[in-house]
């Protein structure tokens, strides 16, 4: 389905009849944090989709932002907020602040200049809603854009910002196994950007994005992953949040909902292409607070 307004849109009796149907799917309520895009803006250039010369209109980016929010309610799920804060632009890609995993939270430090003072604020904003422990990471670590759960697992990314050592440092502070995936685009210069957790089981992926090691060990660990196509990972197709039976991502990414329709999953479509204009779209404008 595709959302354009604020009410779900189902898909057409006919496409429901015949997309195939080969596993039973789930969907389990989620609690998200999320960040208003008051001041969101492109100033600067820090990953290849920023382009500070083209305009951005942000009263469409806050559109657009209010109708993932209200789609993740529609669904079921809980949003929380935290405050943005005037002169942090890229606050709204919210799963870059941080991971929280069976109530322990861990604040990101960023990589670059423009974003570290998000750290603090996430922090606060973990420490406030009562995690225990909270702490920020010591080494470069931008959250959920690099740290993603599936199942019993972390799968985490580096390469671009995410630094090994923040890997260890997670392993240590979650008592999970965290399994290291090396990113080679600069495109997709977060894992959440290359990768989506669809269940405790299935992934969908961009093989290109990755090093042929971490193609091996994604093809050992998960053999029936869905593997993405060029024109869908060139929306950012897979910065997705899945329920593990709806899966929100952008609606241009027309192949990805055909293969998550075939495989059982509910592609719900939304429109972030203001907010592409920063390098992000769903999955970057929500962290799950797994609590």
């Amino acid at each position: 389905m595709t959302i354009t307004t604020g009410a779900l849109a189902p898909d057409s009796a006919t496409h429901e009849r015949t997309a195939p149907r080969t596993t039973q799917r789930d969907a389990s309520p989620r609690r998200f944090l999320m960040c208003r895009p008051e001041h969101f803006d492109v100033t600067y250039a820090i990953n290849p989709w920023m382009d500070p010369s083209k305009p951005v209109d942000t009263a469409l980016a806050i559109a657009q932002w209010e109708l993932l929010r209200s789609t993740y309610e529609v669904l079921g799920h809980q949003v929380d907020l935290i405050h943005p804060v005037e002169g942090l632009p890229d606050m709204v890609y919210a799963a870059n602040g941080g991971v929280v995993f069976e109530g322990r939270a861990m604040a990101a430090r960023f990589t670059f200049a423009e974003r570290q003072p998000e750290g603090a604020a996430y922090q606060a904003w973990f420490e406030d809603a009562g995690f225990r422990p909270t702490i920020q990471a010591e080494s470069t670590n931008e959250g959920e854009g690099d740290f993603l759960v599936v199942g019993r697992i972390i799968l985490a990314g580096t390469g671009f910002r995410t630094s090994v050592a923040a890997h260890h440092e997670a392993r240590e502070f979650f008592g999970a196994p965290v399994i290291s995936l090396q990113l080679v685009d600069p495109r997709f210069y977060h894992l959440d950007t290359a990768l989506a957790a669809l269940d405790d089981r299935t992934i969908a992926y961009y093989p290109p994005a990755f090093s042929a090691q971490s193609n091996a060990v994604l093809r050992q660990l998960f053999p029936d992953a869905i593997v993405a196509t060029d024109a869908d990972a060139e929306v950012l197709g897979l910065n997705a949040v899945s329920d593990g039976h709806n899966v929100v991502l952008t609606d241009k990414a027309v192949r990805l909902h055909e293969r998550l329709r075939e495989r059982g999953f509910n592609p719900v479509g939304v429109d972030l292409s203001e907010l592409l204009k920063g390098g992000g779209s769903v999955k970057c404008c929500t962290l799950e607070v797994r609590a």
